[in-house]
Parts: structure tokens; sequence; C-alpha cells
């Protein structure tokens, strides 16, 4: 699996307007019901559900990412998109650290083996210090998607 496979490209947000992780959150699934991904419909129920999951256990892991995840009866097709936050955002981060860079991913109910391949697909790029790095620094969409493609060459 790869990460273009699921990161929907026109959903990715360079240049969040949110400063809290619930807007955060709100604004990416918004996103990415924008781009086709998701119903509009769906958009109240989903970012709910992820808020929930985030008060259980915050999905920032430290080094200035989080990867705020849900699997939801209402998504048909699993779907992520990247945001980033130039000033950062609380997250309540394992280390503390604001977080830069948010991937979120959802996930159909009935396809548990797909998100935990895409979950890993994610976590293996963001352990690496330069894919961060340039995460946090690419300002465009474009740039992004660029990165993304590298990431799944092995480059």
């Amino acid at each position: 699996m790869k990460l273009r496979e699921f990161i929907v490209t026109d959903a990715i947000q360079p240049n969040l307007a949110a400063n809290e992780r619930n807007e955060a959150i709100k604004e990416l699934v918004t996103s990415l019901a924008k781009a086709g991904a998701l119903p509009e419909s769906a958009v109240d129920e989903v970012v709910t559900a992820l808020i929930k999951r985030e008060q259980n256990g915050s999905t920032g892991f430290g080094k200035g990412v989080a990867v705020p995840h849900v699997k939801h009866p209402m998504i048909k097709k699993m779907a992520g998109t990247i945001g980033r936050s130039v000033a950062g955002i609380d997250f309540a981060a394992l280390d503390h650290q604001p977080v830069f860079s948010i991937v979120l991913l959802l996930s159909p109910e009935n396809q548990p083996q797909q998100h935990l391949q895409a979950m890993n697909i994610i976590f293996s790029n963001l352990q690496k210090d330069m894919f961060r790095k340039f995460l946090r620094g690419s300002a465009t969409r474009e740039a992004i998607a660029e990165l993304l493609e590298e990431a799944d060459q092995g480059k």
C-alpha cells in the first residue's frame, strides 16, 4: 500500500486556518468532504467520532506530528488528508510539544486490515526525520503531493 492510494490530494490543507485541535480536525474532514471523499452529511458525525477518539488518548505522538484516525460506518472508502499548521496546534501530544503536521485517516468499519496497513505506512514515513522536516516545510498542496510521491518511491 502507498500513501497516494488513500491520501486525497485535493483535500490537502498546506495552511490550516485552525489553531485548535478540534477545529483542525473539522477543517480536515470538511476538506475531504469537499473533495468528494465522504458525504457532506457525514462530516459532523465523523468529526465527533474523531474528537471522541482524541479524548480517549491523543494521536499527537510527538515530533510535531498527529495522526487522528477513525473507522466509521459512514465511510465507504478509505481516505486521508494532510494538514499543515505554521504556528502549531496543541494536540495534547505525548511530548507536550505543538503539532505542525496532521495526517488524518478515515476508514470503513469493515476494513480493519486496510486501516492497519494505512496506519503502518503513515507511521513508517513519519518516523523519518527528513520526511517530517520536508512535510513541515511544504507550503503548497503540490509540494506535499510531491513529497508523498517520493515517499512512495522509497526516496
